[in-house]
């Protein structure tokens, strides 16, 4: 099924692409504060394609904003609390970056709409409301794609924040 393909593709992408950037970023620099720089942009662009999916006629929540900026801004003082020592930038900002996913899944998935299930709303279903199948809610979470994504990108985001501060050294 391309929909929960996709959803676990977009949870380990944006991850990874956070641990990347932000170990880079902050190595390459060696300020603190660049991660956190870096996750605001980030952020700042997840809510233009928001935007964009707005103007589609997808409701607002199809999206969710991930929380990247209090993961980032934790990566960065573990880089400087740690007299700049990549080793542990690779192990405390990675499990940040991966648990980012995991707590915003977590958190989010409870108070807004689950955009799996949004997706195959709309476009509206052409049966009458009094024809519609209610599904029940027991086991919701139980093989989701979310809590797969969360997961793997929890574990992944370690070992990929190691070539984001080995790209300062090439």
């Amino acid at each position: 099924d391309w929909m929960w393909t996709s959803y676990v593709i977009f949870t380990l992408s944006q991850s990874l692409m956070l641990a990347v950037g932000a170990a880079y970023y902050l190595t390459f620099t060696g300020v603190p504060g660049t991660a956190t720089y870096y996750a605001l942009i980030m952020t700042v662009y997840t809510w233009v394609s928001k935007g964009a999916w707005l103007s589609l006629g997808y409701p607002y929540s199809f999206i969710v904003v991930p929380m990247w900026i209090p993961s980032a801004i934790l990566t960065d003082l573990a880089y400087w609390a740690t007299k700049r020592n990549k080793h542990s930038l690779i192990l405390i900002g990675g499990v940040l970056c991966g648990m980012a996913m995991s707590l915003f899944n977590m958190i989010n998935l409870i108070t807004i709409d689950d955009p799996l299930e949004t997706a195959f709303k709309y476009p509206r279903t052409t049966l009458p409301p009094y024809m519609t199948p209610i599904e029940p809610q027991v086991g919701k979470f139980y093989d989701s794609p979310v809590a797969l994504g969360a997961g793997a990108s929890a574990v992944l985001t370690v070992t990929m924040t190691a070539p984001g501060c080995k790209l300062t050294t090439w």
